[in-house]
């Protein structure tokens, strides 16, 4: 299919970005009934709707024109939910307008409002931003909505489940009434409807059926795991995929940290995106992946809404979503514009069931297996390992000089063993572990097969081979009761030595009131975390290794008390341990030397005050007053 009549600025950069065709929503608001009307359209994550509702609105900016003249007042307005989706349609409106001369300003919370400010009194075209941020400038005079042309409310049911009602409908009130208002949502809830009938005039309801289509591109996985194998299973499928980039979904915050600190320890390069982080940091991990400096994320649903990462070619499940919406969002992020893409889903024993329900309810039949085994990492290692670039690309002349004085000094043999020994520094060592089983997976609750079509189950006994019971006069009789004996009088018993007094022991460090241990060749440190900040050795083993620098066997116990952590290191690796977590890190997190090397002693090791047995006198009445209830009257 051939791109339909459109401004020709526009045309050339789609020709630039090779559209050879244009995706299904973006032909249905091209057509010739939705020319000048409102749009209510519901379309799928990664279907195109950003460059979709750019094609619509640029007849109602430019008109005739092949350009926009200079830029004054806002013409059009898009209003996105998070501020990752806001940056990622104003980088697309940026090309997609580049050639017609448009100006494309965002307005995100986060960011410096005054800067924000600055860009919309220089003009602007097009101006797209958060519910909050627009509003906030509109109450401010820094936006004048009087010449606006179109309203475009991108991924509107997004914005209601975040609380954005109130902003949207103060922005909408304050856009001129002859403005084009146009809808793009995934799902139409019952917010969505009222919003349209309230401020849309006869509007087209457009609905795209993308479902096909939206999975043609992504490979699902469901990977049956054991109990506590996440972690290991993560890294091994990051191994044995290697894709350029990749993203992996938790529930919660404390998950995200937990897995970059381990993913970090592992080797890997990683960032993390989360609601805790501000929108420079946010953007700097998203540029790192972008640029190839990172090659995992690991995202909350939240943080990661609107993401488009360029070479996504995995996402990983760590933690099975909440429902299938979450679960074709997330998915959504790998598979766009044509590419492959992976979506695997990490299921334990106990979620199976949860998770059979969800790719029932989405028409989505996964390819089920176990989880990557190391020896196939291994072996997959060493056939990417003939094609490394390090391999195939030609040799410099300085590259050939040192290659002939090595084979001059060293045997061929030696050579390649350090040059494979150099290639496998580099891969992060894949992990051991289990596969549940292969009958784990269920074929298809709708082609589940009855009992008696079942062939696993060991065939009963037919009633001609049950083995012959016991009759009655077979049954062996009871053994018969010796005579008594008479008792013998037993020998009387050897006095035996008394035992000397115990002697008390030195109190051990217990884990909540005791004192500190006899350390020997260990040296202890403490750390201003507890039971009360979640303190856990699986996340603070990993965390000690990287600042401190030491290896595992140089940590003995770690002793964690309700408000800090004791933890024993060897003597051999204590100076080097103390002079590298005095560094700054990204936690907040204090290390310091115990009471006996510099230290205080912990409050949960301090013995509990004892008190005095000795009876108390009586208090007297308070003067002038009656004495204290509860107490006899003298």
């Amino acid at each position: 299919m051939t791109l339909p009549p459109m401004n020709p600025a526009l045309r050339q950069a789609l020709a630039e970005r090779s559209y050879d065709e244009l995706t299904p929503v973006q032909s249905a608001v091209m057509a010739d009934e939705t020319a000048g009307r409102d749009l209510l359209v519901s379309a799928q994550t990664g279907s195109g709707k950003t460059v979709a509702y750019g094609l619509a609105i640029a007849a109602d900016l430019l008109g005739d024109d092949p350009t926009f003249e200079e830029a004054h007042l806002p013409l059009a307005l898009v209003i996105a939910p998070t501020r990752e989706l806001a940056i990622q349609v104003e980088r697309e409106l940026t090309w997609l307008y580049q050639k017609a001369g448009g100006r494309i300003v965002s307005c995100v919370g986060g960011m410096d409002p005054r800067r924000e400010r600055r860009l919309l009194a220089d003009g602007a075209h097009i101006v797209v931003g958060t519910p909050g941020r627009l509003r906030d400038h509109i109450e401010r005079r820094g936006i004048d909505l009087s010449a606006l042309r179109a309203v475009v409310l991108d991924e509107a049911d997004e914005m209601l489940d975040l609380g954005f009602r109130e902003d949207l409908e103060f922005i909408l009130k304050a856009a001129p009434e002859d403005r084009r208002t146009l809808l793009f949502s995934a799902t139409m809830p019952k917010g969505i409807v009222a919003i349209a009938r309230e401020y849309q005039k006869n509007a087209l309801r457009i609905e795209v059926k993308t479902a096909e289509r939206a999975h043609a591109d992504i490979e699902y996985r469901a990977i049956r795991i054991a109990p506590k194998e996440t972690e290991h299973a993560v890294v091994n499928l990051l191994r044995l995929i290697a894709p350029p980039t990749a993203i992996v979904f938790c529930n919660t915050r404390e998950s995200v940290r937990h897995l970059h600190a381990t993913l970090r320890e592992r080797g890997f390069s990683v960032v993390l995106l989360s609601g805790e982080l501000g929108q420079h940091e946010r953007n700097q991990a998203l540029q790192a992946l972008r640029d190839g400096h990172a090659q995992v994320c690991i995202a909350t649903d939240v943080a990661a809404r609107g993401i488009d990462l360029p070479n996504l070619g995995l996402v990983i499940h760590a933690d099975l979503p909440h429902d299938v919406e979450k679960m074709q969002h997330r998915s959504g992020r790998t598979g766009r514009a044509g590419r492959k893409g992976i979506s695997a889903l990490l299921v334990p024993m106990s979620r199976r069931r949860k998770a059979e329900m969800m790719l029932n309810q989405a028409g989505i039949k996964p390819v089920w297996a176990g989880p990557p085994q190391a020896d196939e990492i291994r072996r997959l290692d060493r056939e990417r390992m003939l094609d490394d670039p390090l391999l195939t690309e030609p040799a410099g002349e300085e590259d050939l000089a040192i290659g002939k004085l090595l084979l001059e000094n060293r045997r061929p043999e030696d050579i390649a063993a350090a040059l494979a020994r150099v290639y496998r520094s580099r891969l992060p060592e894949p992990e051991e572990v289990t596969d549940p089983g292969q009958g784990f997976e269920r074929r298809d609750s709708r082609q589940k097969p009855s009992r008696f079509e079942r062939d696993d189950r060991p065939a009963r006994f037919e009633r001609d081979d049950r083995p012959p019971r016991f009759e009655k006069s077979d049954r062996p009789a009871r053994f018969e009761r010796p005579e008594r004996q008479e008792r013998t009088e037993r020998p009387e018993r050897a006095e035996r030595p008394e035992r000397p007094e115990r002697t008390e022991r030195a109190p051990r460090f217990e884990r909540d009131d005791a004192g500190p241990p006899d350390s020997g060749e260990m040296t202890l440190f403490r750390l201003s975390i507890g039971r009360r900040n979640n303190a856990d050795p699986k996340w603070i083993l990993p965390m000690l290794c990287r600042r401190g620098g030491v290896k595992r066997r140089d940590i003995g116990t770690i002793r964690i008390l309700d408000n800090e952590t004791v933890v024993e290191i060897s003597k051999e690796a204590s100076e080097h341990f103390a002079a590298n977590v005095r560094k700054p890190d990204e936690e907040n997190i204090r290390i310091q030397p115990y009471r006996d090397h510099g230290g205080e002693e912990p409050r949960d090791a301090r013995p509990p005050r004892e008190r005095s047995t000795e009876a108390r006198e009586p208090r007297s009445p308070r003067a002038g007053g009656s004495p204290r209830r509860g107490r006899a009257k003298e």
